[in-house]
């Protein structure tokens, strides 16, 4: 593996915890949705920190920002993902506490790295 800056940034560390949140939590989806809500929730995880790591290696700080916004982008995305699974009861609220955190620090952290 290659050791990068990248992996030193708070924003990638919490994505990774979000992205084994995200795989733990669509394991007890119902079969029919693997590849539907299933696959688009993790692809929207493994997005989220890949367009973190791409943003991080670019040397000007205008495409920098661009991947940034591309990850928050599809954070807000499984957001909405999440949503859709408690609306289909494929998952409850209080069983998703830590996710809630994870999507919300995120959050802050892609915003603070967008807005300086």
């Amino acid at each position: 593996m290659l050791k990068l800056n990248h992996k030193n940034l708070d924003v990638w560390k919490v994505s990774m915890k979000l992205i084994k949140e995200v795989y733990l939590s669509t394991k007890s989806f119902p079969k029919e949705e693997l590849f539907g809500l299933v696959s688009q929730m993790r692809r929207a995880a493994v997005s989220i920190i890949s367009n973190i790591s791409e943003g991080a290696a670019r040397k000007s700080t205008i495409e920098r920002k661009r991947f940034y916004e591309i990850a928050r982008a599809s954070l807000v995305e499984l957001d909405t993902q999440f949503e859709i699974s408690f609306e289909l009861n494929y998952l409850k609220k209080k069983e998703t506490s830590n996710i809630d955190k994870l999507l919300n620090h995120t959050f802050a952290l892609l915003s603070n790295l967008i807005k300086s």
